[in-house]
Parts: C-alpha cells; sequence; structure tokens
C-alpha cells in the first residue's frame, strides 16, 4: 500500500493488507497521536487496509485562539 506521511512529508510502500494498528506499530507511531485516513475518511484502529490502499497519516495538532 501507498502511505503518505505528514510532518515530515514523505511517501512509503509498505506490502498490505494489514490492520492500522500494525501498520503504525511498524512505523514507530502513536495511535492517540495520530490519524490514518483512506480515500478521505478515518478508519479505526483494526480496519483491514488492502495492498492496494493508499492511506495518509497526519498527526493530531491540538490548540487553538485564547
Amino acid at each position: 500500500m501507498k502511505v503518505l506521511l505528514r510532518n515530515p512529508r514523505r511517501e512509503l510502500d509498505i506490502p498490505g493488507p494489514r490492520r492500522v494498528h500494525a501498520l503504525l506499530a511498524d512505523l514507530e507511531l502513536n495511535r492517540e497521536s495520530h490519524l490514518v485516513i483512506r480515500n478521505g475518511t478515518l478508519v479505526p484502529s483494526d480496519e483491514l487496509l488492502a495492498d492496494a490502499d493508499t492511506v495518509e497519516i497526519r498527526p493530531v495538532i491540538s490548540g487553538g485562539a485564547l
């Protein structure tokens, strides 16, 4: 599958299928601080990602105006 990472921006090819939580573990990324998006939709950690999927992993950013 094609994995698009943000911050820093990079693109990886990862063999699938695999579950979201396994993908994040392989990339040493914390599930609570990253969003996984497939076809514009947020996917849960137990979702199975196919080899043909393209997913984007974005860090969660919090904050706002005071």
